[in-house]
C-alpha cells in the first residue's frame, strides 16, 4: 500500500515565485528607479527648468544694465536713476511716496 502524500514542491516553487513577483513589482513601483520616484524626478526637473528661465531672464536685465552703464555707452538716465536710488537723495521736481 503506497500512502498518497501531498507533494508540496510546487506549493512551495508558487508561494516562492509569487513573492518573488511581490517583491519585484514592489520595487518596480516604489524603488530608487521606480514609478513614483520617476515622477518626482520629472516635476523637480520642471521646477528647475522655470527657475533657470528664469534666472536667464534676470542675467540678461543685468547684463542690459551693465551694458548701459559701461565705458562703450552710458546711458545718462540711467546713471542719474542708480545715484539718486545709492545716495537717496531727489529731483526738486520729482515726489517722494512712501
Amino acid at each position: 500500500m503506497h500512502s498518497a502524500r501531498p507533494s508540496f514542491g510546487p506549493l512551495i516553487f508558487f508561494g516562492l515565485a509569487f513573492c518573488v513577483s511581490l517583491y519585484f513589482t514592489f520595487a518596480a513601483v516604489q524603488g530608487d528607479f521606480g514609478l513614483f520616484r520617476r515622477a518626482e524626478v520629472e516635476s523637480d526637473a520642471r521646477l528647475l527648468q522655470a527657475e533657470l528661465t528664469s534666472l536667464k531672464d534676470e542675467l540678461a536685465q543685468m547684463e542690459n544694465l551693465t551694458r548701459r552703464l559701461s565705458d562703450t555707452w552710458l546711458d545718462l538716465d540711467l546713471l542719474d536713476q542708480q545715484a539718486r536710488d545709492v545716495l537717496g537723495m531727489v529731483r526738486v521736481d520729482e515726489i517722494v511716496i512712501d
